[in-house]
């Protein structure tokens, strides 16, 4: 069991039920959640032994705050209490073509005025092995970026890995000032993780030509914009999540990675995530898996291939931590379950056409297969490529075994 810290801001969520819009609800359910928390909470619930850093305000709120931790297993015995709030984030959640909306409530939030003052650092790190914060806390407030800034010092002083989730958000600064100050960072930093966006808004690496609203992924870019991350900044590896967005509720999931050791470029498996039950929380999840598979020894290809999975399985959970258990990640990271493939079927004329479907527990189900309802499906994806039968709309190939 190793021990990662994590630090930054954790915020009370008011978000909508049943995807009802803001002007609709009367009523919303309550979470709590943050990037640097949630990826605590994915650490604890893997076995590792974690503690989330933070400040909240000294009232009924802020200890609901750390009950919420403390409940799955988060060390909170750092954390202070001052200020004068806790931040809070209202969540309208999207679906199919109606992209989710949030509204952000966190001015003078009792991280954006803590202060190094606050905190005992090397108690914190103390038997530490992993510390883990995103460029969302340096951008809360300057006193945040400095006290970031501090808590990176004392790590690195006890030897201490580091990984930043890089996470722009337009709303807490702009473009030029997170690139300013986080450029200043990276310094500290180990394992960089982020999607092209960040890299490019945060810190002005930009991969090729990839729009992922047309479900373009273009690797070669991320391969040589990685490769010119570890170079210029000194990181000893450069991650990205991939998500190609088809509609709120539906989205391709995979992620790379560059180790600059070894020169070395991998994409993992892709998944379908169909439908979503909340994406919130998603790329904390992804980062806490590859912590988590870094912490267990695992190779840089492994660790990543259990990130995605463990992100793949939070798009399956309401609320911003993911709860999933260890073996549900690693039955998932080793088999094919949730993978895109695609076949050809044929009618009983000879006609042709393409139907998607997905690995789930060694079975073939049948995504979308509405154009192809009635063929008979003949593939050389099967073990057995003269195994022909048919199927109608939604219906589980139960004989079928995957390549």
């Amino acid at each position: 069991m190793k021990k990662i810290v994590t630090m930054g801001e954790i915020m009370l969520r008011l978000s909508t039920p049943n995807n009802e819009k803001f002007i609709q609800a009367d009523e919303f359910d309550i979470n709590y959640g943050g990037g640097e928390a949630n990826v605590a909470v994915s650490c604890a619930n893997y076995g590792h032994k974690a503690e989330f850093v933070t400040a909240v305000p000294a009232n009924e709120i802020g200890d609901c705050a750390v009950a919420a931790l403390r409940k799955y297993g988060v060390e909170v015995e750092h954390i202070a209490h001052c200020g004068e709030r806790l931040g809070i984030y209202y969540l309208e959640t999207g679906a199919s073509v109606r992209p989710s909306k949030v509204v952000y409530d966190r001015a003078h939030s009792s991280i954006s005025t803590a202060t190094a003052k606050d905190f005992d650092f090397d108690a914190i790190f103390k038997g530490a092995d992993w510390f883990h914060f995103t460029g969302i806390t340096p951008a809360v407030s300057d006193s945040a970026a400095v006290l970031t800034e501090e808590a990176l010092k004392a790590a690195k002083k006890h030897g201490v890995t580091v990984s930043c989730d890089l996470n722009f958000r337009k709303k807490l600064w702009s473009s030029e000032k997170a690139k300013k100050v986080m450029t200043n960072l990276m310094q500290y930093v180990d394992v960089c993780i982020g999607n092209e966006e960040d890299a490019d808004l945060v810190l002005g690496y930009k991969p090729g030509a990839t729009d992922v609203t047309k479900g373009d992924l273009e690797l070669a870019g991320y391969q040589d914009i990685f490769k010119r991350m570890c170079k210029d900044l000194g990181f000893k590896y450069a991650i990205s999540s991939l998500r190609v967005s088809h509609s709120a509720s539906d989205n391709g999931w995979s992620a790379c990675i560059y180790e600059a050791k070894s020169g070395e470029f991998y994409h993992s498996k892709t998944y379908s995530l169909h439908p979503i039950v909340d994406r919130v929380g998603g790329g904390d999840s992804f980062a806490g898996g590859v912590i988590c598979g870094f912490l267990d020894g695992k190779d840089f290809k492994s660790a990543l291939e259990f990130g995605v999975a463990a992100s793949a399985l939070k798009h399956t959970i309401p609320g911003d931590f993911n709860l999933v258990s260890r073996k549900e990640v690693e039955a998932l990271a080793g088999g094919t379950g949730g993978q895109i493939r695609k076949t050809e079927v044929t009618g009983p004329l000879g006609e042709k056409t393409i139907c998607k479907y997905a690995i789930l527990d060694g079975n073939l189900g049948v995504i979308e297969i509405a154009e192809a309802a009635g063929l008979s499906l003949v593939s050389s994806n099967l073990r057995n490529p003269l195994y022909t039968t048919t199927y109608g709309v939604g219906e589980v190939i139960k004989d079928a075994i995957a390549n």
